[in-house]
């Protein structure tokens, strides 16, 4: 990225037209991010609202300490889903074109989505808009630092990912413990973790820009890979804020 930008530094057209090509290419992918949005926000509307879709995804008992809210075995599909499709492409897709980083984003998105339902069953309305809306304003704020600071994000990258990856096994571990306190600490963590790395991200997604050179189809699949990455720790860092700030039904 130092050498790209030794490069340039004595053109100013042409820094110019660079600056244009990737405020371009990062609105395609927050574009991209924006429509995802709307699409797991209907489809977690379709799953929790309409009853015959929910019944066929979500089990609802209500008994005298309240509602008890379950999945079926195709809400269990549906659930794990996006799991299978992230590790699945990373074996599958070796050359990946931007018809299939396409079709990839879209298929986890409406896993997700469809999953999310779960989120409106147990959570009240007024504090899963709540709770959206604060999210969208930290990760604008995250996502903009990591596009503007000067300091290299990169370091911290692996120890994010360390960091996910220690989430997922503790979070397997409380699925037996059932502990109130060890899943509040998980959430805190995962606040942490999911909000650096909207922020490394981004950064990477300006690197990765750079780094294609102009290269048209290389610029198609990256867009649906940063849409992707920056859609999945949206919505986790969304899920894990909602222990705080969400109300129960």
């Amino acid at each position: 990225m130092n050498e790209f930008s030794r490069g340039y530094a004595g053109s100013q057209t042409m820094d110019m037209s660079v600056d244009a090509g990737l405020r371009s290419f990062m609105l395609g992918v927050y574009n991209k991010l924006g429509l995802g949005l709307i699409v797991s926000g209907l489809l977690a509307v379709a799953t929790s609202q309409v009853p015959a879709v929910r019944d066929l995804l979500f089990t609802v008992q209500v008994t005298q300490q309240g509602a008890s809210i379950g999945l079926t075995g195709l809400g269990m599909i549906v659930q794990f889903a996006p799991l299978v499709l992230l590790f699945g492409s990373m074996f599958l897709m070796k050359n990946p074109t931007a018809r299939g980083a396409g079709l990839l984003y879209w298929a986890v998105v409406s896993s997700i989505g469809a999953s999310l339902g779960l989120v409106l069953l147990i959570y009240t309305g007024e504090s899963v808009a709540t709770t959206f809306f604060v999210t969208a304003a930290a990760f604008g704020g995250l996502s903009l630092f990591g596009y503007t600071t000067k300091k290299d994000l990169s370091a911290i990258g692996s120890f994010l990912i360390m960091g996910v990856i220690g989430l997922l096994i503790a979070m397997v571990v409380n699925m037996f413990l059932q502990s109130p306190a060890l899943m509040y600490a998980i959430s805190a963590a995962g606040v942490l973790i999911f909000s650096g790395l909207i922020a490394w991200d981004t950064q990477r997604l300006k690197a990765t820009y750079y780094a294609l050179g102009g290269d048209q189809r290389g610029m198609a699949v990256a867009t649906n890979f940063g849409a992707l990455s920056l859609y999945i720790n949206f919505i986790n860092l969304f899920q894990f804020l909602l222990m705080f700030l969400g109300n129960r039904e």
